[in-house]
């Protein structure tokens, strides 16, 4: 199969049955051998009828339907599961993306050899103060975090490898960072695209403010397990480690100028109990550490690795 274009949606009934024509009418221009995955993250209006109906007309929409709202990194973790194209590609379902922008990111992933081609909403129609600043934001702060030089990390519109979509994970409000979860796995080639965005057509957005709060706390969270999931010793060790020496230090003048220099009321003194706070949170680091090993060590992907050829 040429394509699997995976379309993660929420209460877009209005949409669907303009943005199934419109990949189709593409893949039939450049004779594609497809197939369409929208998975229905627990919409409450018709949107499943309306796949259910469109799987009728063109044998190429297949669906899932999950029972209530996951968000959007669980619709495209199943999508990712379902497809078997030889390039991947996601859209959103609110016919802001183009599908018409396919042919040339699926000649960037085969031809170029990129492993993903990001879109570039260059130019938006989103709300300047509500969307386009927070997005600069937050782009400019994953590209210094992250080291991967993209304009728009949040773009729906990206085209993928088969084996990257096989070889990752995404969960929680990752979406936003699939490229960072592909670099953690290995893949080291990301391309992009300027690609046109579209005003809405249909219905309100489903995203608010606090996504951005989320977007940033989220990429704490994955900056912090992609380099120490299997090694969470080597953070909470370190640390710990250096809070409880900082504190014995401290602990040891007080008590050399207690004994020798005859200076008493050692325990009224602030710095005695400045070290005997960070002998503490020394300690409960060290043993964060130790637990996290322990659980990391029992895990079920503790000998989890990506390999990319293997010769029997």
């Amino acid at each position: 199969m040429d394509i699997s274009v995976v379309v993660p949606l929420f209460n877009e009934e209005e949409s669907l049955p303009e943005l199934e024509a419109w990949i189709r009418r593409v893949m039939d221009e450049n004779n594609y051998s497809y197939e369409i995955i929208f998975v229905d993250d627990g919409s409450n209006d018709n949107s499943w009828k309306a796949i259910q109906d469109l799987s009728v007309i063109n044998p190429f929409v297949k669906g899932i339907k999950f029972q209530r709202n996951y968000g959007k990194s669980a619709a495209l973790n199943e999508g990712f599961k379902m497809a078997k194209g030889e390039v991947v590609i996601t859209m959103d379902a609110d016919l802001q993306d183009s599908p018409d922008e396919i042919p040339e990111m699926r000649k960037m992933v085969l031809e170029d050899g990129y492993d993903i081609v990001s879109g570039w909403k260059k130019k938006r129609y989103d709300s300047k103060l509500s969307k386009n600043i927070p997005s600069k934001l937050f782009n400019a702060a994953t590209r210094r975090a992250s080291g991967i030089y993209l304009h728009d990390f949040n773009c729906g519109l990206k085209a993928y490898k088969l084996k990257v979509v096989k070889s990752i994970e995404v969960y929680g409000e990752m979406h936003r960072y699939i490229p960072l979860i592909a670099k953690w796995s290995g893949f080291k080639k990301f391309g992009e695209k300027v690609v046109e965005h579209r005003p809405r057509k249909y219905g309100v957005t489903k995203f608010g403010w606090n996504r951005f709060v989320n977007g940033f706390l989220d990429l704490a969270s994955i900056m912090f397990v992609g380099k120490f999931r299997k090694n969470p010793m080597h953070f909470f060790g370190l640390w710990g480690t250096a809070f409880f020496f900082f504190g014995f230090i401290v602990i040891f003048y007080l008590t050399i100028t207690k004994f020798f220099f005859d200076q008493s009321g050692m325990t009224q003194r602030p710095l005695f109990y400045i070290a005997l706070v960070a002998m503490v949170i020394g300690s409960q680091l060290f043993l964060a550490g130790f637990l996290g090993e322990l659980i990391s060590r029992n895990g079920p992907e503790r000998n989890h690795y990506y390999i990319e050829e293997k010769i029997n």
